[in-house]
């Protein structure tokens, strides 16, 4: 992993454990950026999506984000910083520039259906908190959509080095390239982590490797170095879990998968309701194969 672009390689959204009153379990965090580490990733993104950011107090958002760089280093930690206002989201930035951390994920506009002038004006002012921006696109959620041209013009004026594409059309990757040939893409979906890999990623920002990181791993470097041989059968096997990436579950989905392999998975806070009796059985049983299999 390079210092000067630490969101290269498999770098985890990591889940947030909880105690069960739902507070934050801190030393667990600790813990379990650790493992990930130890487990081949090369980072983690803290208060992401999977990391429930928006139930968070601003004290436990802060302690998540120094907690992942005491227990790996801040070279390694990417926290997520998006907020309703731009303001808010560089005071988040700042605070993970403080913290140590060398670069920030950042959602656009997401209050109001923004418009490609608000969107620029939100990044720009994010990037002068001074740390890398890597724009985080996520339209089926956000409703705002980061397209080609648009990450080409964040990318030229200088206010993101990266985007983690959620789209989950893998034919944008080849628009970006031609567009922004300097503009890192990482896979932002795990469902299409072998297509995008394929098209030239230069990381995955992945849910998943919080149950299996070793053969998440391997799945990518494997991609990533072109050898099909080794990741089609590794990346059909995992599929079944990977889909739950991009479905409305995905954070209950993937904490019962850690559940199942032996990690603190746990509950969520609301208003995240359990998985509904067949979602459950569905996670369990494409996990407990994925375990049989031997890719925990």
């Amino acid at each position: 992993m390079t210092d000067s672009r630490p969101w290269r390689g498999v770098l985890v959204a990591t889940t947030l454990p909880l105690n069960d009153d739902l507070s934050v379990d801190y030393d667990a965090y600790a813990e379990h950026c650790a493992w990930l580490v130890a487990n081949g990733c090369d980072g983690v993104v803290p208060n992401g999506s999977l990391g429930e950011y928006q139930v968070l107090t601003p004290e436990e958002r802060t302690r998540v984000v120094e907690t992942a760089v005491a227990a790996i280093g801040g070279g390694r930690v990417m926290p997520g910083v998006a907020a309703y206002g731009s303001a808010e989201a560089r005071r988040w930035a700042e605070q993970a520039g403080g913290a140590g951390c060398g670069a920030v994920m950042l959602l656009p506009p997401n209050a109001y259906r923004a418009d490609e002038r608000s969107v620029l004006a939100h990044y720009a002012e994010v990037a002068r908190a001074g740390l890398p921006v890597v724009a985080y696109n996520n339209p089926i959620d956000t409703k705002v959509d980061l397209v080609p041209e648009l990450l080409a013009q964040l990318h030229g004026e200088g206010h993101i080095q990266g985007v983690k594409e959620f789209s989950g059309d893998v034919r944008r990757a080849y628009r970006i390239a031609e567009l922004a040939p300097e503009l890192d893409l990482l896979i932002g979906a795990d469902d299409v982590a072998l297509e995008l890999a394929l098209a030239g990623a230069k990381g995955w920002v992945a849910g998943y490797p919080n149950a299996l990181p070793a053969a998440c791993v391997e799945l990518y470097r494997a991609a990533v170095a072109g050898d099909l041989a080794t990741a089609e059968p590794l990346y059909r096997q995992l599929h079944p879990l990977l889909r739950w990436d991009s479905k409305v579950e995905f954070v209950q989905a993937i904490k019962l998968s850690m559940d199942l392999a032996g990690r603190h998975g746990g509950a969520c806070r609301p208003p995240r309701v359990p998985l509904l009796p067949a979602q459950e059985a569905a996670v369990r049983a494409a996990t407990e194969k994925a375990l049989a299999a031997g890719l925990a």
